[in-house]
């Protein structure tokens, strides 16, 4: 009688341990993090232009569901890129938004300060940005 009393409190402690661990497996969507950090304060949480910030704006943020839309129905990824990281910006003028490469460089830089540049600073930034347009395109209106 005590060892079967025994085995079911076990089973019954293996259990609730699998149940809390399963809990916090859950999947955690890096893209849609990076998009809620960065992108949601113009583009609004559903992408669609009407984030808090969005009033303050010189021009109306773009719906980026309609992206791959407008687009004969292709997510135009490389032009994501360029305007997501910034690089090919003209040295003087305006950009409404902002220079995501430099900001992930440098958010990055301070992140890892304890690696002392053993990190590839353009692989962290590359992955964020890549991270950002699979989300943009798995919000895409179809």
């Amino acid at each position: 009688m005590k060892t079967s009393i025994k085995v079911w409190l076990i089973v019954v402690g293996m259990a609730t341990c699998n149940g809390a661990v399963f809990a916090q497996q859950q999947k955690i969507d890096l893209g849609k993090q990076e998009f809620e950090a960065n992108c949601a304060a113009c583009h609004g949480v559903n992408g669609k232009g009407g984030g808090p910030m969005a009033d303050q704006l010189r021009s109306s943020p773009a719906d980026l569901t309609q992206l791959a839309k407008k687009n004969g129905g292709v997510l135009p990824t490389a032009r994501l890129y360029e305007v997501i990281e910034g690089a090919n910006v003209p040295s003087h003028g305006t950009r409404t938004m902002p220079v995501w490469g430099r900001e992930f460089q440098i958010e990055s830089a301070e992140f890892y300060k304890e690696a002392r540049g053993n990190y590839d600073a353009a692989a962290v930034v590359r992955g964020r940005i890549l991270m950002l347009i699979e989300y943009l395109s798995r919000i895409q209106a179809h």
